[in-house]
């Protein structure tokens, strides 16, 4: 038990030490003129699995830290004031304060849960008996990647290809993996898919709840601070979405994946529940 307890310490302080040097240097973010395009979450992501959703939440919370503190003191982006307390008084005045508190912080935490449960979930379906279970994970993979696909391409070429041959392109793709997950999804690759799901999870939790709390808090300031009308924000938020989404989600999926069948055989996933 003791042995356990330094482990976990030992684990917790070296993806925290990761994140701040990640956060940091030029490993972390990815300046996009009016956004910052991040990988810190892939930590974050691997500490839920393999610490559990507790300290999950703890260095999701240390993520939030490091952007604060970014966006504070260097501002990057355009957007930085929505990340920092600080500059959002200017902005949006008190209220401005909470609101960037909530989009530094609670996406980030949030960051280190979601993805605890999802693998969980996706592990317990993947495992069960019968092929329902199976089944239902095929669909959704299909349908993630039909979707995120298609607004890639949609974002990615709009001059090149029409909406339909991008849902066709999606819908193609989707059919393909699908086929390939009921052709080759066996139990013994179950850890590796639940694995991808928490990256896809992780991502897309930081992604989705960062931009909406963007539009749903800060549409004006927003629009002003990038240049556009009022009515092109959501157009604006979608291509963050559908282009910074998607790239880091994947890139999330295939390295939680990858470094997380390396972990397991040191230190097995996380499964006691809170």
């Amino acid at each position: 038990m003791k042995n356990e307890k330094t482990y976990e310490l030992v684990l917790t302080a070296l993806f925290t030490a990761i994140i701040v040097i990640m956060a940091f240097t030029p490993l972390g973010y990815i300046p996009l003129v009016v956004i910052n395009a991040t990988i810190i979450h892939i930590p974050v992501i691997l500490g839920a699995l393999f610490l559990g959703p507790k300290k999950g939440a703890f260095l999701g919370f240390i993520f939030g830290m490091t952007s604060f503190i970014n966006n504070t003191f260097k501002a990057a982006t355009a957007s930085a004031f929505v990340f920092s307390p600080v500059l959002a008084y200017n902005v949006a005045g008190i209220s401005g304060i909470f609101k960037s508190l909530y989009i530094c912080f609670v996406p980030r935490t949030l960051v280190g849960i979601v993805p605890y449960f999802a693998y969980i979930l996706i592990r317990r379906a993947l495992k069960g008996e019968g092929q329902t279970g199976k089944g239902v994970v095929n669909v959704l993979a299909a349908f993630i990647l039909t979707i995120s696909l298609r607004a890639f391409l949609i974002r990615l070429l709009p001059d090149v290809l029409s909406t339909t041959v991008c849902t066709v392109i999606g819908l193609a793709a989707g059919c393909v993996l699908m086929a390939v997950l009921t052709a080759g999804g066996r139990r013994k690759g179950s850890a590796n898919i639940a694995l991808a799901y928490a990256g896809l999870a992780g991502a897309y939790t930081n992604t989705l709840f960062v931009m909406g709390g963007i539009f749903l808090l800060y549409k004006d300031a927003y629009a002003q601070a990038v240049g556009v009308a009022g009515e092109a924000v959501l157009e604006v938020i979608m291509g963050v979405v559908t282009f910074n989404g998607v790239v880091e989600a994947v890139v999330a999926a295939i390295i939680v994946a990858g470094v997380g069948i390396a972990l397991t055989r040191i230190k097995p996933v996380y499964t006691k529940q809170m």
